[in-house]
C-alpha cells in the first residue's frame, strides 16, 4: 500500500527548495563576479590621450564617486561607493588625479588613499631678477590670481612645487618666506668682520656675486674681492649692475659699451662707491653662504680667464697682465684663431 500524501502536496518540496537555494546562490556569485570584474578589471578608455585629469575637492565617498562617474574613469558609481568604503573610504584625499585610460576602480581608489595627485612645479633659478619670477609665476596655466612683482631680491631661488587652484600672489609669498628664513638663519652666522651693516647689505652683495660668475666654486672668491674692495673704500665696478641700471636685469645680449659704462645711474658701480641701491636679482642659498663667509684674502681683481672663469689678483700690475690676457684671447677669436 503506497504512503498517503498530504493534500495538494506534490511530493516535490524538498526538491523545489533545492532548486530555489541553487538559483540565490547563482545569484550572488554572479553578481559577486560582476561586482569583482567591475572593481578590478579595466575601467573606461580615456576619451582623449592616456589619461583623463579629475580634481577631487573634499567631498564624503557618494560625491567622490558621482565626480570620478561624470569624468567618465569609472563604470558604476555603486561599486566605487562600496569597495571604498571596504577598503579604508575616509582615507581618501583629495587633490587632482591623473587617471589613466581603463584604470580599475582597484587602482583608482589605491592611488585616492596614498594621495598620488598630479604634481606641478614652479623653478625660479639663481639670478633671476623677480620680473622674471613673476612672469614665470604668472605664466604657469594651474594657479589662479595675479603674482605681484616683489622687491627685488626679496625671493629665494628654488624649485616650488604647487598645486592646481593655488593662489599666485601666496605662491609669492612663500618665496619671499623661505628667503628671509634663509637669511635669518645665516645672518647670525656670518664671518664678524664683514663690511656689511645688514641682511639687506648681504642680500645686495650676494646678487652681485650671483651674476658675476657661472662658476659655483668661484663664489666665495669673488665674495672676498668685493668685500676687500669695500673694505678700502674702492669701487666695485661690476658689469652686472650696470647691466641692471640700463635694462632692469633683461640680458643686453652684448658686451657693455663705453657710453654704457659711464651712464651715471643709481646701479653703475664705476661711477658709486659702495653698493647698489637694492640688489640686482635673487641670490641662491650658495651666493648668500659666500658672502656671510668668504675666505681670508687680500684679492682686489678677477677678470674673465677666456676658459668660463676668473683670473685673480692681489696687484693692480697683475690684473693689467690678466686683462691684456684676456683681451688678446677676444682678438683671437674675433679673428677665428680660436674658438
Amino acid at each position: 500500500m503506497s504512503p498517503r500524501r498530504r493534500p495538494g502536496s506534490t511530493g516535490y518540496g524538498l526538491t523545489r527548495r533545492g532548486t530555489a537555494s541553487g538559483l540565490v546562490l547563482v545569484a550572488v556569485l554572479l553578481v559577486a563576479a560582476v561586482f569583482a570584474f567591475l572593481y578590478a578589471g579595466p575601467g573606461p578608455s580615456a576619451a582623449q590621450g592616456n589619461s583623463t585629469t579629475v580634481i577631487i575637492a573634499r567631498s564624503n565617498i557618494p560625491g567622490i564617486a558621482r565626480r570620478l562617474k561624470r569624468a567618465g574613469v569609472i563604470h558604476s558609481e555603486t561599486v566605487f561607493m562600496v569597495m571604498a568604503k571596504l577598503t579604508g573610504g575616509p582615507s581618501l584625499k583629495a587633490g587632482e588625479y591623473a587617471i589613466g585610460s581603463r584604470e580599475s576602480v582597484a587602482g583608482i581608489i589605491s592611488d585616492m588613499k596614498a594621495g598620488r595627485v598630479v604634481r606641478h612645479f614652479i623653478t625660479i633659478p639663481e639670478g633671476w631678477t623677480s620680473q622674471m619670477a613673476a612672469d614665470a609665476v604668472n605664466a604657469s596655466p594651474v594657479l589662479t590670481g595675479v603674482a605681484p612683482v616683489p622687491p627685488e631680491g626679496s625671493l629665494l631661488p628654488e624649485t616650488y612645487e604647487v598645486r592646481r587652484g593655488d593662489n599666485r600672489a601666496q605662491v609669492i609669498a612663500r618665496m619671499k618666506a623661505g628667503q628671509d628664513a634663509l637669511i635669518d638663519r645665516l645672518w647670525p652666522q656670518r664671518r664678524p668682520d664683514l663690511p656689511l651693516a645688514s641682511p639687506a647689505d648681504a642680500i645686495t652683495l650676494a646678487s652681485i656675486v650671483e651674476k658675476e660668475t657661472a662658476v659655483p666654486a668661484e663664489r666665495p672668491r669673488i665674495a672676498a674681492v668685493f668685500e676687500n674692495r669695500l673694505k678700502a673704500g674702492m669701487r666695485l665696478e661690476s658689469d652686472p649692475t650696470v647691466i641692471y641700471g640700463i635694462s632692469k636685469g633683461v640680458p643686453l645680449g652684448r658686451g657693455l659699451t663705453v657710453s654704457e659704462l659711464a651712464q651715471p645711474t643709481p646701479y653703475n658701480t664705476y661711477k658709486i662707491v659702495g653698493l647698489p641701491p637694492t640688489p640686482i636679482a635673487n641670490p641662491g642659498k650658495a651666493a648668500i653662504e659666500a658672502v656671510l663667509n668668504p675666505p681670508v684674502s687680500t684679492e682686489l681683481y678677477f677678470v674673465a680667464n677666456g676658459a668660463g672663469g676668473h683670473a685673480f689678483a692681489t696687484a693692480f700690475a697683475d690684473h693689467q697682465k690678466n686683462v691684456a690676457h684676456w683681451r688678446d684671447l677676444e682678438r683671437q677669436r674675433a679673428a677665428g684663431a680660436i674658438k
